[in-house]
């Protein structure tokens, strides 16, 4: 990357740094800039993109065409990249690029079957690590993303001798809380006591802390989640699955579509609508109900 770009990313990275955002958001949002500068480095572009509206439009349309076609990037990572540029260009003053995002898939959210939930709950209770078996139980039972979940302070849980809550950042720093479920509230009152005996306990204010006494990373936590999946015969049973399965399980169970959206801290019910859609599941059993003459 030519140097004067190089510098346009470190003011870029200097900016993110103050920025009101996730550990986690502050990564993607630079690497996914980092990027888009390396093509412009190489792009044939009309006009100045850094600097006028016009020409940041077009570069950022071209941008998109090169995800697609040349990159083949899937839909929701175009457009997660689409809001990362939004960022870099409104920390530059020049604001949002006017830049369409792509249509999503109207396919169902992932989540687990019931027989591989069951596999899942038993595959924790097998863990020996306290810490693991309360990281493990947080998405299926309260719903939290990874990055809320190691961003979590022992001062964003509330115990008490029947019920708990959670305290959880979203995105923006927008807080929610969260009613604790009994196994759930089990799980981190076995943690919390065992935390006790682990380095970094007393100077760390880290809810989950790594073997080093510091905060759980959420390499770390993933390694976790896939390390249990293992255990439990899944595939594949990553905390975002463990999400979509807890909404997914809510929805269908007929909770109001409002509440459903508080407890997964989403910004917009539309979203929170994507767990109503059929299951390849759902289809299957819908034809079990077709009568047959043998």
């Amino acid at each position: 990357m030519p140097g004067e770009l190089e510098a346009v990313l470190a003011d870029y990275l200097t900016r993110l740094e103050r920025a009101p955002l996730s550990a986690e958001s502050r990564r993607t949002y630079a690497s996914k800039v980092r990027q888009y500068l390396a093509w412009l480095a190489a792009a044939d572009t009309d006009g100045d993109p850094l600097a006028d509206p016009a020409a940041r439009d077009w570069a950022v349309r071209d941008y998109r065409t090169h995800l697609v076609t040349v990159a083949k990037r899937k839909p929701a990572t175009v457009n997660n990249a689409l809001a990362a540029l939004d960022d870099f260009y409104t920390r530059r003053g020049l604001g949002p690029a006017a830049a369409d995002r792509l249509d999503l898939p109207t396919s169902p959210r992932r989540s687990l079957p019931q027989r591989a939930q069951t596999r899942w709950l038993r595959a924790v209770a097998q863990e020996p690590s306290a810490r693991d078996r309360a990281l493990a139980l947080l998405p299926f039972y309260a719903g939290p993303r990874i990055a809320e979940t190691v961003r979590l302070d022992l001062d964003d849980v509330r115990l008490s001798a029947r019920k708990g809550e959670l305290r959880l950042l979203g995105k923006g720093g927008k807080p929610r809380w969260v009613p604790l479920h009994p196994e759930l509230r089990a799980a981190l009152a076995a943690w919390l006591e065992e935390r006790r005996t682990w380095p970094g306990a007393q100077e760390n204010p880290a809810l989950f802390l790594n073997r080093r006494g510091g905060r759980l990373s959420v390499r770390g936590a993933r390694d976790v989640f896939a390390r249990i999946a293992d255990t439990a015969g899944l595939d594949a049973a990553t905390a975002h699955d463990l999400r979509h399965t807890f909404a997914t399980t809510l929805v269908r169970g007929g909770t109001d579509l409002v509440i459903v959206a508080e407890l997964l801290g989403h910004a917009r019910l539309e979203t929170t609508r994507g767990y109503t859609r059929p299951s390849a599941e759902d289809r299957e059993r819908a034809l079990d109900l077709l009568p047959v003459d043998r």
